[in-house]
């Protein structure tokens, strides 16, 4: 979930953006709701079944490479997530209003409404580490515009290019990676790419405590910090190449090949379950993105009294969480199953984070938990999930579908509450003009909770597709693992 991941992935920071990567083609989704092992399974099969016969990487190369993607990817999440510490800055120096600064992450958004698909379209035309590379340049441009800042145009042109790159990037380093360990070891792979991710959005949160210097002097060195974070990202990715190149040449990775034409007409024969799950993908990111990476380091500025360095450390506790949470609730999600059931609960926490912020004073680390718990268990059931819930040759477009619609709640979101703060006059010295948005994102969070529910109804009955049960495919890689012990294993 986008920024990235709801989950930026795309991630997603957030967030929130993940990929289907089979033997056909090669699709972009959402991201900064995207964490932890959430695509691990359905990308083990789809990548082995790419490489087909061919001697897939293995030994210690392919850790050097996710060490470098993972780097690559905590660099832009860093810089995703740059604009919530600096936007009292961007207030008070500046003259922005809160839409202007919504407006700084929902032109992140806005053209990968329209550019969703053209991803994954490169990078079967191309290769990731080609697009990898060639994004990272735009971002690290995106970033240094950023950073500059003036006039607000600039700032905005600068997040605009960050976005598109970054979407295609994210993917790029997803495909990537699941060619590498297409041998064996995706799950584990996957789960510390991600957490890297979280790691990268964790250390925007904590910069104005960590880089308290910089942040002395105004908005634009915090962002230029970010822009050298950016820069680290597009150094990985040109190693990462060099990396890839002799490996495709060799044969051990699969050649770029012609793209399958994706039928949106098979949309109409999606199940109703996939409509359940997409409802709760694309809401929950439109709530927790919005709030954690654009307005709640403010807010907790002028609502609960925090200093900067306070409310950065608290926000950034729900990314810390999910660095170490999501991998194990997706392992106990593979191990017990209850799917379902588990993003229900999760769910379920999100309108009682709003209620407590909106109508107590209770302790932030409370609410912080409670997002906490939500966004470590979402992320890491609901890809998975929605992989069982349609057929593979149809997971691209179904997961494309969710990439769109995602992006285009995420800027509505951003661009609607940073409206209503506005029109309440929310500040410091107004905190009580924040209510209008927490009872928005709290209201949202209710249509996501009404939709979950109506996907463990449907589940737990005789249409289901499993989504209660043990994963399957846990006993088959498990057998597989057992039976690849003689050739020193899936994780040599």
């Amino acid at each position: 979930m986008a920024r990235r991941d709801p989950c930026r992935p795309d991630g997603v920071r957030g967030c929130s953006r993940e990929i289907c990567h089979d033997d056909t083609r090669l699709v972009s989704a959402p991201a900064r709701a995207g964490t932890g092992p959430r695509m691990g399974r359905a990308l083990s099969g789809g990548a082995r079944s790419a490489v087909g016969s061919r001697a897939a990487p293995s030994g210690a190369g392919r850790w050097w490479v996710l060490a470098l993607l993972s780097l690559a990817i905590a660099g832009s999440y860093y810089e995703y997530d740059a604009i919530a510490p600096i936007a009292g800055f961007l207030r008070t120096e500046r003259g922005f209003t809160q839409a202007q600064i919504g407006m700084l992450n929902a032109v992140f958004s806005i053209p990968n409404i329209f550019l969703a698909l053209l991803g994954g379209v490169l990078i079967d035309r191309y290769g990731p580490a080609r697009v990898a590379s060639w994004t990272g340049a735009l971002c690290l441009a995106g970033a240094a515009l950023t950073a500059i800042g003036s006039p607000y145009a600039l700032m905005v042109t600068g997040r605009l290019i960050f976005g598109v790159a970054e979407e295609a990037l994210f993917i790029a380093l997803l495909a990537g990676l699941a060619q590498w360990f297409s041998s064996g070891g995706t799950a584990l792979a996957m789960a510390l790419f991600f957490s890297f991710a979280r790691i990268g959005s964790y250390a925007a949160d904590t910069s104005p405590g960590w880089a308290h210097a910089l942040y002395a002097h105004g908005w634009r060195l915090p962002l230029w910090l970010a822009a050298a974070a950016t820069a680290a990202s597009f150094a990985a990715a040109l190693v990462y190449r060099a990396f890839d190149g002799p490996a495709r040449a060799s044969g051990r990775l699969p050649a770029v090949s012609a793209v399958e034409r994706i039928s949106w007409s098979d949309l109409v024969s999606f199940d109703l379950s996939y409509w359940y799950i997409l409802a709760l993908n694309i809401l929950f990111a439109a709530v927790f993105f919005p709030f954690r990476s654009t307005f709640a380091i403010e807010y907790f500025q002028d609502a609960k009294g925090l200093t900067l360095q306070q409310a950065g450390l608290a926000n950034s506790w729900v990314f810390f969480a999910a660095i170490f949470a999501t991998p194990l609730f997706g392992f106990l999600a593979d191990r017990f199953g209850r799917r379902s059931l588990m993003m229900m609960i999760a769910t379920l926490l999100m309108p009682l984070v709003f209620l407590v912020l909106g109508t107590t004073d209770w302790s932030l680390w409370i609410s912080t938990a409670l997002m906490g718990i939500s966004f470590s268990v979402v992320p890491a059931v609901i890809w998975p999930s929605t992989a069982m819930l349609v057929e593979p040759r149809r997971l691209g477009t179904a997961l494309g579908l969710v990439n769109l619609l995602q992006n285009l709640l995420l800027a509505v979101s951003n661009l609607t509450a940073g409206w209503l703060a506005d029109r309440a006059h929310a500040g410091p010295a107004h905190p009580s003009g924040y209510d209008a948005m927490l009872w928005y994102f709290g209201l949202v969070s209710l249509v996501a909770l009404i939709a979950v529910v109506l996907l463990w109804r449907r589940e737990s009955g005789p249409q289901g597709h499993g989504l209660e049960g043990v994963d399957a495919s846990r006993q088959a890689d498990d057998a597989n693992r057992a039976g690849a012990v003689g050739a020193g294993g899936p994780y040599s």
